[in-house]
């Protein structure tokens, strides 16, 4: 079996990938705010803090319904916010800290209570809330064809947790639209959101019960690993992608399905390739989740690594022509309008002075000889401009900043290479020298 090959069975596949792919985008769509609010070890906290909620809940009714774990988990979850906020302020100690130390008791207690208080044999255990069990979604009398989905016979099929995801999703995602103005501004400037007229508080704990309630409506089936990861890795991707809040939360709800799908075909396909039997399918959505982060972190347009490393080196270049023009500029004042190339390497020690020469020559700013350098017109423009820059940093670092003069001209040698146009200023910098003037130098 490939990846291309990947067989779907309506049966065997239709419900658990469904029940991955509601939870990731019910996840998904909660997550850009937690991460907005750098509270994405919070969706961590709340997984695995809801479990006494769970275990308390079913001591107190006996019952597994769907509305009595939901409000066990939604109380569990309000109260693992109030405990991060206390431990927080009493104990000063960083967000991190309070809510790794909330989550590891709570999480420690539900466990206990699971081990001690005779739930044990109630399927109501670590290793479901940890891990899922996409496997009892299985449909064994599915139609054979999809056509024949069409029928009330398929809507009397679908298993509970599928009908809890989809209810949690339309929920989670109504609460968004009508809320979005209130979301958006309490997760930048909740001080501000107060003053508009309504409670960022209110609004923080709203949404920390709708995590609770997605992350028990995705235990029985997926469990709290896909919950952990799909509440943190589609929006952290999103957000290297766009910094507008709208298309993040469409870019996220985008990967948040290509990970749902994805990673359940590749739970069955990749390790085949390898002759082995298929993998927990919640397990490899997060896995495939945390491969598409990391291709965020790579090759995004603006925040990538890639992107990032030609920006720098860029940079490098042009700061490199700016030292060259400069040098070239200075010796025109003494006198000397050709330089021999082997002075300027020498002069520019340290920087990528061959590169710095040839780009500068091929952008029409310098002739050159075989052995020497000469500015053009194009390139005395933008050598007056870098040094009317520099001279004026230095008079403003000396009559304004109020330092010495034999210490300005380091930081304005770094400070020179700010595009900003400077405004007109004095006639000599602090040595004496005659400030250029420049009327709107070719920048090239």
């Amino acid at each position: 079996m490939t990846l291309a090959s990947f067989r779907f069975d309506l049966g065997l596949d239709l419900f658990p990938m469904l029940a991955v792919t509601l939870a990731a985008l019910c996840c998904g769509v909660l997550g850009n705010f937690l991460v907005l609010r750098r509270l994405s070890l919070m969706g961590d906290a709340i997984s695995h803090s809801v479990l006494p909620g769970l275990v308390i809940a079913f001591l107190i009714t006996t019952s597994r319904s769907p509305v009595v774990m939901m409000l066990g988990a939604a109380a569990a979850g309000v109260a693992t916010v109030v405990l991060v906020e206390l431990v927080k302020k009493l104990g000063r100690v960083e967000p991190g800290a309070a809510m790794g130390v909330v989550f590891s008791v709570l999480f420690a207690l539900g466990v206990l209570l699971i081990e001690r208080a005779a739930v044990r044999h109630v399927d109501l255990d670590a290793d479901c809330v940890l891990h899922g069990q996409l496997e009892t979604l299985a449909w064994y009398g599915a139609p054979e064809s999809v056509g024949e989905l069409l029928r009330w016979s398929t809507v009397s099929a679908v298993p509970m947790p599928i009908i809890t995801l989809l209810l949690m999703c339309g929920v989670a995602g109504v609460f968004v639209v009508l809320f979005f103005k209130e979301l958006r501004l309490a997760a930048f400037d909740p001080e501000l959101a107060t003053s508009q007229g309504f409670n960022a508080t209110l609004m923080h704990y709203m949404l920390m019960v709708l995590v609770a309630g997605a992350t028990v409506a995705s235990f029985e089936a997926v469990g709290s690993i896909l919950v952990i990861a799909m509440l943190i890795c589609p929006a952290a991707t999103a957000r290297l992608l766009t910094d507008r809040l709208g298309s993040q939360i469409g870019v996220s709800l985008g990967i948040a399905l290509l990970a749902g799908i994805g990673g359940y075909v590749a739970a069955a396909a990749v390790p085949d390739l390898f002759g082995k039997e298929a993998v927990n399918a919640a397990g490899s959505v997060t896995v495939f989740s945390g491969v598409l982060l990391v291709v965020a972190i790579v090759v995004s347009p603006r925040y990538g690594v890639i992107s990032r490393f030609v920006r720098r080196r860029r940079l490098a270049v042009r700061v490199a022509i700016d030292d060259l023009l400069a040098s070239m500029h200075r010796a025109g004042e003494s006198g000397t309008h050709e330089l021999d190339v082997s002075r300027l390497r020498h002069e520019l020690v340290g920087r990528p002075s061959r590169a710095a020469i040839a780009r500068a020559v091929r952008r029409g700013l310098l002739d050159r000889t075989r052995t020497t350098v000469r500015l053009t017109d194009k390139g005395r423009v933008r050598a007056a401009d870098v040094v009317r820059r520099h001279r004026l940093w230095e008079h403003y670092l000396v009559d304004r900043a109020g330092l010495a003069e034999d210490h300005v001209h380091a930081v304005a040698e770094q400070l020179e290479h700010f595009q900003a146009q400077p405004p007109a200023g004095p006639l000599h910098d602090p040595h004496g020298r005659t400030i250029p003037s420049v009327d709107g130098p070719d920048r090239g």
